[in-house]
């Protein structure tokens, strides 16, 4: 089982990228001890403060690979972020945070100063083409956008990568260091300024020959299409693709309708996910199924 550390971190340094982008760098001894993964689209969660407090109350890792908070004490409020840097020589970790009106990261990124306290666990990363492949394609929204960059960064040599990301504007465009060879475009809406092109920018790519790999990370709604097109229509292996769903538009309306589903919906979606006689895509595929019925 894999150790799941929690680390408090401090804030080094707040960068504004583009009106929907700021970049915080952390450091502080609370990063002893941390291990990333190296694969680009690595995650975690961040524990923030709640309002008054310089710092969240932390969890502290379990024998079973998680965490817990000591009793009484209330959760720290959570988001999953991924990873966009991280310098073991210097001990510093960056996190590229989308910011908007409302939530609780973009609030707090908004207004975040050296000094200022957060903490996340042990990354764990989702990309993972197979070994023989001779192309891929990587979409992503804005975010998205901080892990496809780093892929995009560390593509291998000799593998053909097409990498499309979908910004609200032209002002949200950044500049990026691609690894040679790469391929970068840049579309604009979507992020909820507009419908999301995401599938259809896959549906439009002439996909080579050969094996390939195929990342796509955007609004969970979107994704569905996707995942659809990539398993039912294109056929490909599970192995073949990753599709994310980072976020999900008007969350504080769909997480107030999912809890308010009867217990015994919650337990039957839940369930879904215990069943080991079917394999993962076909049970992710049926409880997105589920969703939908139930307007979600």
């Amino acid at each position: 089982m894999s150790v799941n550390l929690i680390h408090r971190i401090i804030v080094q340094r707040v960068e504004r990228l583009s009106p929907g982008m700021v970049r915080i760098v952390f450091g502080g001894d609370g990063l002893d001890g941390f291990v990333s993964t190296e694969v680009g689209d690595e995650y975690f969660r961040v524990f923030f403060p709640t309002e008054g407090q310089h710092e969240p109350n932390l969890p502290f890792p379990t024998d079973d690979g998680y965490w817990d908070f000591p009793e009484g004490v209330e959760p720290a409020p959570m988001r999953t972020y991924t990873v966009r840097g991280w310098d073991a020589a210097v001990g510093e970790l960056t996190i590229d945070f989308v910011v908007h009106d409302g939530g609780v990261a973009a609030a707090w990124a908004l207004h975040a100063k050296p000094g200022d306290v957060v903490g996340v666990n042990t990354p764990k990363g989702l990309y993972d083409p197979p070994a023989d492949i001779e192309w891929q394609l990587l979409i992503a929204d804005a975010t998205g956008l901080p892990a496809a960059a780093r892929l995009a960064e560390n593509a291998p040599s000799g593998i053909r990568t097409r990498v499309v990301l979908e910004v609200p504007t032209s002002e949200d465009e950044l500049d990026l260091t691609p690894a040679e060879g790469v391929e970068l475009h840049w579309v604009h809406g979507g992020n909820g300024h507009a419908p999301t092109r995401i599938e259809e920018i896959l549906r439009a790519s002439d996909l080579p020959r050969g094996p390939g790999y195929v990342w796509v990370a955007g609004e969970t709604k979107a994704t569905r299409g996707v995942r659809k097109h990539l398993r039912h229509e294109l056929k490909l292996p599970a192995s073949a693709y990753k599709v994310i769903g980072y976020w999900t538009e008007n969350a504080e309306a769909w997480r107030e309708r999912y809890e308010s589903l009867d217990e015994s919906i919650h337990a039957r979606l839940m369930a879904m996910w215990d069943d080991d006689t079917r394999a993962a895509e076909d049970i992710e595929e049926a409880y997105e199924a589920e969703l939908e019925k139930l307007g979600l």
